[in-house]
């Protein structure tokens, strides 16, 4: 029986994905999954986690909120535990997280190659490898281009709508050359389609828009549907499990002792909709 430690996202439209990709390769090997859901609270992940070991559990799946670095609840030493979306900051135990940099380099490469040259970033403010992976992938995509990076087109809010509209609104008003925005995730995006509508901006016929998380209620909601990029939940799930059943059949218990070497940094795919079209010249 494996324990599935859920950190807040059987709430999300996240936790879904993640639950499915781990159930099927349970299922597969005759494993069943306990899942029991906690916070972000340090104390109470260590007593949500000791709950889930007195289930008689062989394995735990530890899976965050979002994509940061952690500290391995100390009751999870007696048994091998794969975490998912997040790092070890020990490096004792294998995890998975998505390849943040690739992802917002492949948004950026589908608004060069669509002809876009003044691109805008709006990202999020939190300190957090999200934050700085997507903000990295921005910069190589623009310079793997040929293209210069103006930190004059980064606005930082909170990554909800009202911050995204907020950054959308700013920068689009001081900056008339902008003609698309890359956004730290769908939520911001949703809030720059507010601020493109008050400024008479049409989408994507006067501005192209790229999101993140690929949260499937608000790309597919909007419109015309947004292009975003897919965080890996699903491919997530299923390699932590393969993985914690892999440490589980082996007698040497140095399960405890990953290097990192046997973690995975998993793809994050481009959602192509509508929300993109080549530039043209505003009046």
């Amino acid at each position: 029986m494996i324990g599935l430690l859920s950190e807040d996202i059987a709430t999300t439209p996240h936790a879904g994905r993640i639950i499915l990709g781990a159930q099927e390769v349970a299922r597969e090997a005759g494993l069943t999954i306990v899942l029991v859901n906690t916070t972000q609270d340090p104390e109470t992940v260590n007593r949500d986690a000791d709950v889930l070991l007195r289930q008689s559990v062989d394995g735990v799946l530890y899976a965050t909120m979002y994509h940061r670095v952690v500290r391995v609840p100390g009751v999870l030493v007696s048994v091998p535990t794969v975490l998912i979306d997040s790092q070890d900051e020990a490096s004792r135990v294998p995890w998975t997280i998505p390849d943040e940099t690739s992802g917002a380099q492949a948004a950026v490469e589908e608004l060069i190659k669509y002809g876009h040259r003044r691109i805008g970033f709006l990202t999020n403010t939190d300190d957090v490898p999200a934050t700085h992976g997507r903000l990295v992938g921005y910069r190589a995509g623009l310079g793997n281009a040929g293209l210069s990076v103006h930190d004059s087109l980064v606005v930082a809010r909170p990554s909800e709508t009202p911050g995204g509209y907020e950054a959308a609104l700013e920068l689009l008003s001081r900056d008339r050359e902008v003609t698309a925005l890359f956004c730290y995730n769908d939520r911001m995006a949703m809030g720059a389609y507010r601020a493109a509508a008050e400024l008479g901006l049409r989408i994507p016929d006067d501005l192209s828009i790229v999101g993140f998380d690929n949260q499937e209620i608000i790309a597919e909601g909007l419109f015309p549907a947004l292009t975003t990029v897919a965080l890996p939940h699903y491919d997530m799930g299923r390699w932590a499990t393969q993985r914690l059943i892999s440490m589980l059949m082996h007698d040497d218990e140095e399960y405890i002792a990953a290097d990192g070497s046997d973690s995975a940094v998993l793809s994050c795919p481009l959602v192509r909709r509508r929300s993109v079209a080549a530039p043209r010249t505003r009046a």
